[in-house]
């Protein structure tokens, strides 16, 4: 073996890197060759679902754009025709003639204690049956139905064509009111007198109760004692300090207050021809 003239490799160093190792051969040209990466399609990013705070309002969506509209053709102002005018004076014309129409005949209905002339001159109507005009006669006129105690309400209309009917409503009365040295009253249901003039007829008035009485007034609880009994034919209701008393067809009986008298009204049919005093804790019954 002959010696190599060539001088030795100085001994390697550790520090010093080492050159990559290929795997291949270099004179062998079969080995794989690196291909081109596929161009493939970008994809969009996955949408992530928004965070909102707990118990915050959910926006509202995006309205989408509205379509516009091509304007719009004014409208041309359509004046009134000689049709409209000559409508509204044709209506003047018949309010006119209905005015001017004179009135000849008045009817009064409803009344039983009011005579009928009585009633004609509360609603200011001319006396007889002399005609008038209707302009002339006004709703101030006829509130002088009011005025008169016996009348609750009234209506006066106009009828075609020359007729003028006036409706009245009368207080019925429902006892005799004597007081000490003054003249008698009438009294209705609602505790309103109700004078005897001429022109009034008050009907038999005998059948009526008496209310009389001394002390403290208390003509609003002798009104309600004798509707109370209205069905055992009252004859009088008399009040005292001291209470309520009513003579009956059959007996007599006697309250301390009203509320109890009328809760035991029933004792009056139970015991008639008795003397019946009513107390809170009972009824008494004597001979």
């Amino acid at each position: 073996m002959k010696d190599d003239p060539r001088p030795a490799p100085p001994p390697a160093d550790p520090r010093t890197p080492r050159p990559p190792r290929l795997d291949f051969d270099l004179n062998d040209f079969s080995a794989p060759q690196p291909q081109p990466a596929e161009c493939e399609p970008q994809r969009p990013p996955p949408l992530q679902p928004e965070l909102r705070a707990e118990g915050a309002p959910t926006p509202a969506p995006t309205p989408a754009p509205r379509p516009r509209r091509s304007p719009a053709r004014p409208r041309r102002a359509h004046k009134p025709g000689w049709w409209v005018l000559g409508a509204a004076v044709l209506a003047g014309l018949l309010y006119l003639s209905w005015a001017q129409v004179p009135v000849r005949q008045v009817v009064v209905s409803g009344n039983t204690h009011l005579a009928a002339d009585e009633v004609r001159r509360l609603a200011g109507l001319p006396a007889g049956e002399s005609p008038f005009g209707w302009l002339y006669y006004g709703r101030w006129k006829a509130k002088g139905l009011l005025t008169s105690p016996w009348i609750a309400s009234a209506e006066v209309t106009r009828q075609f064509p020359d007729t003028v009917r006036i409706q009245v409503n009368e207080r019925q009365p429902l006892a005799r009111w004597r007081r000490t040295g003054q003249p008698e009253l009438l009294l209705a249901e609602d505790g309103t007198a109700l004078p005897i003039r001429p022109g009034v007829t008050a009907g038999n008035l005998a059948m009526l109760p008496v209310i009389s009485g001394w002390g403290p007034e208390r003509l609003s609880e002798a009104l309600r004692l004798t509707r109370a009994l209205s069905r055992y034919t009252v004859q009088s209701v008399t009040y005292t300090p001291s209470g309520l008393s009513a003579q009956t067809a059959s007996g007599t009986a006697w309250g301390g207050d009203l509320e109890t008298f009328v809760k035991y009204a029933g004792s009056i049919g139970m015991y008639p021809n008795k003397q019946i005093h009513i107390y809170p804790w009972g009824v008494s019954v004597q001979e």
